[in-house]
Parts: structure tokens; sequence; C-alpha cells
């Protein structure tokens, strides 16, 4: 079942340039999401004496806790990233393009 308004949704700029900035911005996130937990990964296997080094002589915590804690950190703030962009862009671009179909 093909409704015509998919095809004008489709075939509508908004539509077009919705698609473009969503998927830019998916992939750049991705993108740094990626680099980070590889650096975490090339610091694991390549610096594991940094890693594993107290942050204090002395102090329990080494620098493998707060790098760890960053790595998570960073996912909940990239998702925040997109989260916004989606509520604030995307959604009004949705808006606008649902209102130029609809009329």
């Amino acid at each position: 079942m093909y409704d015509p308004i998919h095809a004008l949704i489709h075939a509508h700029p908004k539509f077009q340039e919705l698609v473009r900035k969503r998927e830019r911005l998916a992939w750049i996130l991705s993108g740094l999401m990626l680099a980070l937990y590889l650096a975490f990964i090339l610091l694991i296997a390549f610096r594991p004496d940094w890693l594993g080094a107290r942050i204090r002589p002395g102090a329990p915590t080494t620098w493998g806790i707060p790098a760890g804690i960053g790595l998570i950190v960073s996912a909940f703030v990239l998702t925040g990233i997109y989260v916004r962009r989606a509520n604030g862009e995307f959604d009004r671009l949705t808006r606008e393009l649902l209102e130029d179909v609809t009329r």
C-alpha cells in the first residue's frame, strides 16, 4: 500500500535537507565515538603502564578509571548533542515539511 503523500514528502526539498543534515550529524557523532573508543583500546594495548599508573603516589585510583569514565560520559554528551539537534532543528524541519505537504 503506497500513499501518494509519501511521494510528495520524498520529493520535497525540505525532506532532502532533513535527511542530509540528520545523516551528516549521525556520521560525525558516530565517527567521533568510534575514534574515542579506538583511542581507549589503543591506550590499553600500547600504554597499559599509563592507564595503570596512580593519579598521585599512594592514591588508590589509576588513570584508567577517569579515562573509562570519560569515555562513558562522552557517549552521554554525544547523545545529548544529537537529541538537542533532533528536538530543535530536525523537529522544526519536519513541521515545516508537513505543513508544506498537507496544504
